[in-house]
C-alpha cells in the first residue's frame, strides 16, 4: 500500500455550513469506505490555513487515490488533491543514488 496525504479545501457554500461539519464528514467517509474498501485512513486533521482538512491515508494505487479525491470533491471540496507520501527513510536511501 502507498501513502496519500489529501488536502481538502471547502466550497465556500459548504464551509459557511460549519455546525453540520460532522455530519457531512461522516456522508464523505462512509462513501469512502463503500467505494474504496481498500483504503485505511492513518490520521484525520483539520488546518487553519490554505486548506480545511489534512487526511493521511494508505491506498493501493493512484487511481484509488484519485477517486477518494473525487469523493470529496462531490461532498463539497472545491479543491481536494492527493499526494503520494514517501516515507523519510526512503527519500534519505534515495539521495545516495545521486
Amino acid at each position: 500500500m502507498k501513502t496519500y496525504v489529501l488536502m481538502t479545501k471547502l466550497a465556500p457554500e459548504v464551509a459557511s455550513k460549519m455546525k453540520d461539519r460532522a455530519e457531512i464528514g461522516a456522508a464523505w467517509l462512509d462513501e469512502v469506505h463503500e467505494k474504496c474498501p481498500q483504503v485505511r485512513f492513518l490520521a484525520h486533521y483539520g488546518l487553519l490555513g490554505t486548506y480545511d482538512f489534512m487526511d493521511i491515508y494508505e491506498a493501493p494505487d493512484e487511481e484509488i487515490a484519485a477517486k477518494v479525491s473525487m469523493i470529496s470533491r462531490t461532498h463539497g471540496a472545491a479543491v481536494a488533491e492527493s499526494w503520494t507520501a514517501i516515507p523519510y527513510k526512503k527519500i534519505v536511501e534515495l539521495t545516495r543514488e545521486l
